[in-house]
């Protein structure tokens, strides 16, 4: 098939419910090597600290709705990222999302190999 549809539900979220949300849809999209996912924090949620040195895959942070903080752990330094801002990531780069505004963010996260 030259094409693959998904909903964000079609994958159980890995975040609970009650902090927002997020969806993996790789393999929901049988994507070969294209990471894509769905984040969605509450106010005063959090994404879990972690880089892709595992992986070895940049990613790349776009933020649909609201306004998140990207904590880049290693440099001691914070992005902020309002609607319709993008963020790319080395792999190696530690990493901690955060939103510490009023409203729920949704995020979309894309990750490749290098």
């Amino acid at each position: 098939m030259g094409y693959d549809t998904a909903s964000k539900t079609d994958p159980e979220s890995v975040v609970p419910e009650e902090f927002g949300g997020m969806w993996f849809l790789k393999d929901e999209l049988e994507a070969d090597h294209i990471g894509f996912s769905i984040l969605e924090l509450e106010p005063g949620g959090k994404g879990k600290e972690h880089d892709e040195t595992h992986t070895d895959q940049e990613e790349i942070y776009y933020v649909a709705s609201g306004s998140a903080e990207v904590e880049l752990t290693d440099r001691d330094e914070t992005v902020t990222l309002e609607e319709d801002d993008l963020l790319r990531l080395d792999s190696e780069e530690s990493r901690q999302i955060f939103n510490r505004g009023d409203e729920r963010v949704k995020l979309v996260l894309v990750g490749a190999p290098l």
